[in-house]
């Protein structure tokens, strides 16, 4: 890839992450096409088999501004957005937004430490949760961009927990279609590993 065609990947992924960000002018529109589209050049790579371009296509995206941006509205909209992690912050205004976008880069990045909260069971036991700082939290979503388009290609067709875009509606219905026909299997078993997220000490 030449410099010139570098410049022009990362004008087509969105503007320098590093650039002076105005929260309420982003074209939320643009930057959801600029994510599905590079998404997509992933999994045509995956599919033929082009692992270098894989790669390539992962790390443009992780160093877009679109998905930057993407990542830290997806963590600053989901029912966490007021639960801080062990350094207490949280991304609330518009600018503090905005400025986090600047804040996702690989060098030098380090996880904080979770701050551990108990939330009581239905047993009366303790369920013990480990949270991340928004930073974290933010970081993951970015990432987790790169690597769903490989995780959606590669996984089992018929794996339906922690599946975009499935739900156990799609479950319920494969289970009807293997099922329904007098051939199909009469037993079902169901499995369930006792206290399996417990700490093992």
């Amino acid at each position: 890839m030449t410099a010139t065609t570098a410049v022009q990947a990362e004008m087509v992924a969105g503007a320098a992450s590093h650039d002076l960000v105005d929260w309420h002018a982003i074209d939320w529109r643009r930057v959801h096409q600029t994510v599905r589209r590079l998404q997509a050049r992933i999994v045509k790579a995956i599919q033929e088999g082009r692992w270098g371009k894989v790669h390539a296509l992962q790390h443009l995206l992780t160093h877009s501004f679109s998905a930057k941006a993407l990542a830290v509205r997806r963590v600053t909209e989901n029912q966490g957005k007021r639960t801080a992690g062990v350094d207490r912050v949280t991304w609330q205004t518009p600018e503090q937004k905005a400025t986090a976008v600047g804040t996702l880069r690989q060098r030098g990045y380090r996880p904080q430490p979770l701050r551990r909260v108990y939330v009581a069971k239905s047993n009366g036991k303790l369920r013990g949760l480990g949270i991340p700082t928004m930073r974290d939290r933010a970081m993951q979503a970015l990432y987790l961009l790169a690597l769903d388009p490989i995780a959606e290609t590669l996984a089992d067709p018929n794996s339906y927990g922690f599946r975009t875009h499935r739900a156990p509606a799609d479950a319920i219905e494969q289970c009807f279609i293997a099922l329904a026909k007098k051939a199909s299997p009469q037993w079902i078993l169901e499995g369930d590993i006792r206290a399996c997220f417990d700490p093992a000490c």
